[in-house]
């Protein structure tokens, strides 16, 4: 009877909308069927992000973990455990790391742990308690993986983890998904592009770490230094969150809702950036962004804060633009260089496509953590 492929189980805080689950439904999407099964954990909840899945296989579980001390959902996720009996567990972020007790506990034989970036409460990396977590992991995490060189430095220097143990494996994007054209119908709202226009825009969750405050603040301190841009610059901000009543608050501040664009969460998100002439990212930390790299294999130009691991994908003067974080004038400054020269808007959104063709293929991605996975696994 031939054996059943290895079980990876992969432990996440919750499924839905964002870079990270994105990223691992990529993975599940593309790996080998026949080589691998998968389970995903989630320690709270899972949302309908699931139907993104294409392989019907897939289990998916809910911890339910209630906010603050929940002892209980450790006892949870050690039953799920030991019913799944995984080959690997895989653990992303911070919000999973602690599931690695019950899952030794459980049994399991080996680990992964990956860390896509940091959050708004321990932006500068060094958050103690935080980082106690990370370094009592490293009793059981065999391999540890970062998205970004930036990370990977981080791990080794903060944390401590040793090279042979740490590897980074930078986001990959579906490139034919994510095309300069497309069959597509209109998607701004009507009047939206005037002749000559200008439509910048960004797409995530209105987060603080986000910071679309300060993309509000640039469109409107653009439209303050050039009043006549007023006839052809226009905003587009896809997604909904904490932010969204700061940032249109911020807009009609400046006198410039009406020249903005806010559906809320789409998942028509090819259309999206096909619909942009410049993709903005004003973050104040990043790994890397999915959302970037789905700009650029869009052949959409990028203006992203110098943040993370941003520098590593977005090569300044030749892509795109980078300015320092929190820094609303030095964005405001870019969007109206990009305002007067077309040539340089379609120059870099050529190179764009070109960079993440040669180095960010989801291809490249799946190849990596296959032989990731390969390593930890009975031959």
């Amino acid at each position: 009877m031939a054996r059943r492929p290895p079980l990876i189980c992969h432990i996440i805080y919750r499924l839905a909308v964002g870079g990270l689950e994105n990223g691992l439904v990529n993975i599940i999407n593309n790996l080998p069927d026949e080589d691998y099964r998968h389970a995903i954990i989630c320690v709270t909840q899972s949302t309908d992000f699931r139907r993104r899945l294409r392989r019907d296989d897939v289990e998916i579980r809910e911890v339910g973990k209630r906010p603050g001390n929940d002892l209980a959902a450790y006892g949870r996720m050690w039953r799920v455990l030991r019913h799944l009996q995984p080959d690997v567990v895989h653990t992303r972020n911070l919000p999973a790391l602690d599931m690695i007790l019950p899952a030794w506990l459980a049994r399991v034989p080996r680990f992964v742990h990956s860390e896509h970036g940091l959050d708004l409460i321990e932006i500068d990396g060094r958050h103690a308690r935080y980082n106690t977590l990370r370094r009592l992991s490293r009793l059981a995490v065999d391999r540890y993986v970062t998205v970004s060189a930036d990370l990977e430095r981080w791990m080794r220097q903060e944390i401590g983890v040793p090279p042979a143990r740490l590897q980074t494996i930078y986001n990959g994007v579906d490139t034919e998904r994510f095309a300069p054209t497309g069959d597509d119908p209109a998607v701004l709202p009507p009047g939206f592009d005037p002749p000559g226009a200008l439509v910048l825009g960004t797409l995530g969750r209105l987060d603080p770490l986000k910071n679309q405050i300060a993309l509000a603040q640039a469109f409107c301190e653009a439209l303050a230094r050039r009043p006549e841009l007023r006839r052809r610059l226009r905003l587009v901000i896809v997604g909904d969150g904490a932010l969204r009543r700061e940032v249109e608050a911020a807009l009609a501040a400046g006198n410039a809702l009406e020249l903005a664009w806010l559906p809320g969460f789409r998942d028509d998100t090819p259309r999206i950036y096909r619909a942009l002439d410049l993709f903005v990212l004003p973050s104040l930390r990043e790994g890397i962004s999915n959302t970037i790299l789905e700009a650029m294999a869009s052949g959409r130009p990028v203006l992203a804060t110098r943040v993370g691991g941003t520098p590593e994908i977005v090569p300044d003067g030749v892509v795109g633009r980078l300015v320092p974080p929190a820094d609303p004038a030095a964005l405001a400054a870019a969007i109206l260089d990009y305002a007067d020269d077309r040539a340089l808007l379609r120059r870099h959104g050529e190179a764009a496509r070109a960079h993440v063709l040669a180095r960010f293929s989801l291809a490249a991605m799946i190849a990596s953590y296959d032989r990731l996975y390969r390593s930890l696994l009975p031959q």
